[in-house]
């Protein structure tokens, strides 16, 4: 159950396909839904054992998982998004398979090393570096204790991660995209394993930790498998700094920067909200809810886009090249904008009904909801991040991005501490928007001034419907946020009443699925997205 079979030979490279974008992205999004739906089992789990402010078990576990994260976007996913697919894409085209591989096993090889390099020296310096992680949490307390233990813990879910994404760039650049999707959704399962039987805050901590190792090493083993099925040939081998694998670092460097804005201000975030007790956990709550559209729209695009822009930039195909940023962008968006305005208009019945229960208190509730509406602000344009950023790396142009994912760190610690001092932890969330938006705006001039890349107007006009049609959308759920005491008062005399599932869930699912029901019909009203184009664009394109 994959999608195109990659060339038997150099003498016979596949073509480039038109179209199936939507169809390959939806691949990924129905994977990665089904693992949005288990983390989401995950992190209700987390919450209701671990809290937020009331122990100091929830914001070091997730500063113990912040640290290998940051790490994993800069040597795994941002790197190869930037380096590693185009390489071997166009190796496929150019070389044939067995090169193509070769090139796929020394890359992995260093990065391997490098990531196994790196998670040894950290562990051994934890105790130092967790000042650095989060220096409010205060030397030689029992936050800091914890959180260095913890994090000494997950580091090798670094190595681990490292492979999974390199393997899953071998796949995705043959138009395979199951097991890269369905791969996080391990990581769940093993975490809910692992923290549900656990009856105190510091034991789910500790051994959720565990279970992030488990996890890891069940991922490797699975992407391994499944690229050997696949057919390609990428063994294990000693590192070698071959000419392209030189060539790969030199391009992956910038690239993992460029790709990894979002994730550095949002470690910087973490840092400052470390010093206010809760503040990490309430960041990492809000940012499971706006990671939902970034995970199941901008990356599945992103992921899915890349390969097809790729090869429409190497045979000199303007016109395709166009097209696939066109509909990336009005598709993305066409799924984003109203899942920016469910956060915006509805962020304390989201945190509130979804959250509040156990060790998650109504004030964890209300400081959440808080980050989260600049979260939701900023939700269109953590998206749009991911797509821009494609056409610089299909062009082999990754200096660019890193240079604007500089500005835009630069841009976030400035307002983070500013904001941090005035509003506290919400100004956090609304410094990584503004940096956000701000890198997006300098991508976009960028390309349009080279010429390589600015909306069409049809696009232009679809983007304006997609955002009438959002704002309907959100005026409806923001009225039935403000009278949710209505909604909940005949659920209760229903009896609907438990501390798990009561009124409060039955009322926030409800309001969600009129939403939902009430989103399609205005996209069509307005023209966002025509029923006819859903339909060509599900297609799979002719090779």
């Amino acid at each position: 159950m994959t999608d195109a079979v990659p060339p038997a030979s150099a003498e016979e490279p596949a073509p480039a396909k038109k179209g199936g974008l939507l169809k390959s992205s939806m691949i990924y999004s129905g994977l990665t839904l089904v693992s949005r739906f288990m983390g989401f089992a995950r992190d209700l789990a987390v919450s209701y054992r671990m809290g937020a402010s009331a122990t100091p078990a929830a914001d070091a576990y997730n500063a113990a998982l912040a640290f290998p994260n940051l790490f994993r976007r800069f040597f795994a996913e941002g790197a190869f998004a930037a380096a590693f697919v185009p390489a071997y894409a166009k190796s496929l085209q150019r070389d044939g398979e067995e090169t193509a591989d070769i090139l796929a096993a020394d890359a992995m090889a260093s990065l391997a090393a490098a990531t196994i390099v790196i998670t040894v020296v950290c562990q051994l310096a934890m105790p130092w570096l967790m000042m650095l992680i989060s220096p409010g949490f205060g030397w030689g307390t029992e936050k800091y204790k914890l959180a260095v233990l913890l994090t000494q813990i997950t580091m090798p879910y670094l190595p681990c991660m490292a492979i999974v994404a390199h393997l899953s760039g071998v796949l995705n650049a043959r138009d395979r995209f199951i097991l890269s999707a369905g791969a996080p959704i391990l990581l769940n399962i093993c975490t809910l394993a692992f923290i549900l039987p656990q009856t105190s805050a510091v034991d789910a901590a500790k051994w959720g930790s565990v279970g992030v190792i488990v996890a890891g090493v069940a991922q490797a083993a699975l992407l391994t498998w499944g690229v050997n099925k696949s057919g390609a040939k990428v063994h294990w081998r000693l590192p070698r700094l071959t000419p392209e694998v030189r060539e790969l670092i030199g391009k992956a460097i910038p690239g993992a920067l460029a790709a990894s804005a979002t994730q550095v201000n949002i470690f910087i975030s973490g840092n400052l909200a470390s010093h206010v007790p809760g503040g990490r956990s309430w960041l990492a709550t809000a940012d499971r809810l706006y990671q939902l559209p970034l995970g199941l729209v901008g990356v599945a695009i992103g992921v899915a886009l890349l390969p097809r822009l790729s090869r429409a930039v190497h045979s000199g195909d303007k016109a395709d090249a166009q097209s696939a940023m066109d509909q990336a962008i009005t598709l993305a968006m066409a799924f984003t904008l109203p899942a920016a305005a469910a956060l915006v208009a509805m962020p304390g019945f989201l945190s509130d009904g979804l959250y509040t229960r156990g060790q998650f208190t109504a004030f964890d509730a209300s400081q959440t909801a808080a980050a989260l509406f600049f979260y939701g602000l900023g939700t269109p344009a953590f998206v749009l991040q991911q797509l821009y950023s494609r056409a610089f790396f299909a062009r082999g142009d990754t200096k660019s991005p890193m240079r604007f994912a500089l500005v835009s760190v630069a841009v976030n610690i400035a307002f983070g501490v500013a904001l941090f001092q005035l509003v506290g932890v919400k100004g956090i969330a609304a410094a990584t928007a503004i940096a956000s938006w701000l890198n997006v705006g300098q991508m976009a001039f960028v390309l349009a001034r080279k010429g390589e890349y600015g909306p069409s107007a049809q696009t232009w006009s679809r983007l304006a419907r997609i955002l009438l049609a959002s704002l309907g959308m959100g005026l409806v759920l923001a009225a039935a946020s403000h009278g949710r005491a209505l909604i909940e008062a005949p659920l209760r005399s229903l009896g609907l009443t438990g501390h798990t599932l009561g009124a409060k869930e039955f009322a926030l699912a409800l309001t969600c699925l009129v939403g939902l029901a009430l989103y399609p019909p205005l996209l069509f009203l307005f023209g966002g997205v025509k029923p006819a184009e859903l339909k060509a664009a599900l297609r799979r394109g002719k090779a």
